[in-house]
């Protein structure tokens, strides 16, 4: 089992930035890739970007690239998001997931999810 825990959203004003926080806790992560995704109210949840936690690998979603940013803190557990420019359309619980890592990222699985962190960016 892996517990997943986000932190770090709030109201933004556009423009503005904002780091997101997932602390996992469980089982070790070496094995693991871990992704954010978002929901924003009326549309279906979209993937974000990803990582392999063991070596640090990371995969966009094509219209996510720029703005956002994936890192994580191995000896922390801890993966992060930096959102940079934000706009009024990121308005969304943002959700952290961890899945078995596979080769290809389409393969992977996201079992645990954290409760999500409401993001909201006021124009």
């Amino acid at each position: 089992q892996v517990q997943l825990v986000e932190s770090g959203g709030g109201l933004v004003q556009a423009g503005g930035s904002l780091r997101l926080s997932c602390a996992a806790s469980g089982r070790t992560l070496s094995n693991y890739a871990m992704g954010w995704f978002r929901q924003a109210p009326g549309k279906e949840r979209e993937f974000v970007v990803a990582i392999k936690w063991s070596t640090g690998i990371t995969y966009y979603a094509g219209s996510m690239k720029g703005r956002f940013t994936i890192s994580r803190d191995y000896a922390k557990k801890t993966m992060y998001l930096q959102v940079t420019s934000l706009k009024p359309e990121d308005t969304a619980v943002y959700y952290c997931a961890a899945g078995g890592s596979r080769e290809n990222w389409s393969d992977i699985k996201y079992d645990y999810w954290g409760q999500g962190t409401q993001v909201t960016v006021s124009s």
